[in-house]
């Protein structure tokens, strides 16, 4: 069997930021060619599953630049430095909607861009909703929504839900409602 492991030779930071840093390796291929590969490093991310008492899904929805256009997401956000994934789901949900939860369920972690990134994403499922105040970041602009199964299906078919940690929280509820 093949060994597809591709090792670093020479590593170069490009960029060292507030949520990335950006570097090119050059690499050693399993047939012993040599290739770049461009990489970002990012601390990873939560993001929450929350549904009201109503059967209503808790989203924001926000403006995003690297797409230029709006969308809506499920609560989410980028890990801090030595917190818990959990703890800072249950941050990121406060912040953003204003809901508290009394539990919060891990539902899985997934890599959003293996190909070129190294972010990942730790998803949640929020239990026991209580209402409360947002409290957003200085540079971060948020419209809470609530919207059923049903709405939020019609949102990925309009591309107003269009990221894949949103798409996959709808289709883990219709899941759900399957059991």
């Amino acid at each position: 069997m093949m060994e597809f492991e591709e090792k670093t030779i020479h590593k170069e930071s490009i960029y060292e930021g507030n949520i990335v840093n950006v570097s090119v390796h050059d690499v050693t291929l399993p047939n012993g060619k040599t290739s770049k590969r461009e990489i970002i490093n990012h601390p990873g991310a939560v993001a929450v599953i929350a549904v009201t008492e109503e059967n209503k899904l808790v989203m924001v929805r926000q403006y995003r630049k690297a797409l230029e256009k709006e969308i809506i997401e499920i609560p989410a956000g980028k890990l801090e430095k030595e917190e818990p994934p959990i703890q800072s789901a249950a941050r990121e949900l406060e912040e953003e909607t204003g809901y508290k939860t009394e539990s919060l369920t891990k539902v899985t972690s997934f890599y959003t861009s293996p190909g070129f990134a190294d972010e990942m994403i730790h998803l949640y499922e929020a239990g026991k909703l209580k209402e409360g105040e947002t409290y957003t970041d200085d540079d971060e602009f948020v419209e809470v929504m609530e919207v059923s199964l049903e709405e939020a299906e019609d949102l990925i078919e309009e591309e107003r839900i269009h990221d894949a940690k949103t798409m996959f929280a709808v289709q883990y509820l219709k899941l759900k409602r399957l059991d």
